[in-house]
């Protein structure tokens, strides 16, 4: 049986829909660029999947969202696994239900491919409450990993991740960034002026002033820094270096506690929002100690 296609003039669905009433044995092949996966059918009854490291249910949901790519048919092909115990009928009603959420998703998460990103606001007021699911995804969170690489160390599905990072962009908790975009680039230093020639006859320049500064303030700062990220680790050390740096530079300029006292603050409240009111607390306790 010769079937194949393209998922943008038939989706998945409707596909399986065709094969099972037909009660053929055989192998879906699905490709999307470098992506493929197979769907295992037994006299018309789904009974294997895979996609990648997902397998089973989870892999025939991922593969009914996709919108684009090729289909092929290949009759008489069997398997020994057996991953999916649903009916076809519950299978494909969950898979359009998963669909049409999908479509909501897609409106803040373009592709699984993104990168999440903590995006702590300074003006945000109270507290954020979050249940266990979406402190465990933000502890997922590195900068690093894609909303894919993060739900196989959450042990989750893409789908179910991408519903909790849904709601982490909706309140401005996170962001999202392209795969492979990095931080935005240093501003490049403009070139040094010329010396202008030497004055024999001149009063030599003085030597410029030493960093201003209490030197004993500027070790409380960096003492905060250190207890600031060894608590809070990569998740907060973003956010502990832009305050630091600008209560150094407060300090440099002659600047009194009240800069430490600022720079603490700020960072308990992102403590608060990244890790939680517990993990604030203990931050402030080790804080208290060292001043």
């Amino acid at each position: 049986m010769a079937f194949q296609g393209s998922l943008a003039e038939l989706h998945h669905p409707d596909i399986i829909q065709l094969i099972s009433v037909s009660g053929k044995t055989g192998v879906f092949h699905l490709a999307d660029g470098p992506l493929k996966g197979q769907i295992y059918l037994h006299e018309g009854q789904m009974v294997h999947a895979q996609l990648e490291e997902a397998s089973g249910e989870e892999a025939v949901y991922a593969l009914a969202i996709w919108s684009r790519g090729d289909f092929r048919f290949e009759a008489g092909v069997a398997t020994q696994e057996r991953t999916i115990t649903k009916s076809n009928t519950n299978l494909l009603m969950e898979a359009a239900r998963r669909l049409d959420e999908w479509r909501v998703l897609s409106k803040k998460i373009p592709s699984t491919d993104h990168v999440p990103e903590f995006a702590v606001q300074e003006s945000r007021e109270g507290q954020i409450n979050l249940n266990t699911s979406e402190w465990m995804i933000l502890s997922k969170i590195d900068g690093r990993r894609s909303i894919k690489s993060m739900a196989a160390a959450a042990d989750l599905s893409v789908f179910d991740v991408s519903k909790i990072l849904y709601g982490l962009i909706a309140t401005g908790l996170i962001r999202l960034k392209e795969p492979g975009s990095g931080a935005a680039p240093a501003p490049q230093a403009k070139p040094a002026a010329r010396p202008a020639p030497a004055n024999p006859s001149a009063t030599p320049a003085p030597p410029p002033p030493a960093a201003a500064g209490d030197p004993e303030l500027l070790g409380k700062l960096n003492k905060v820094r250190e207890v600031c990220n060894n608590l809070l680790g990569t998740v907060g050390e973003s956010v502990v270096n832009k305050h630091y740096l600008k209560a150094k530079a407060e300090l440099e300029r002659g600047g009194g506690g009240e800069a430490i006292e600022e720079a603490v603050s700020q960072i308990v409240r992102a403590a608060s929002i990244l890790k939680g009111p517990s993990t604030s607390d203990t931050l402030l306790d080790q804080i208290k100690a060292i001043r």
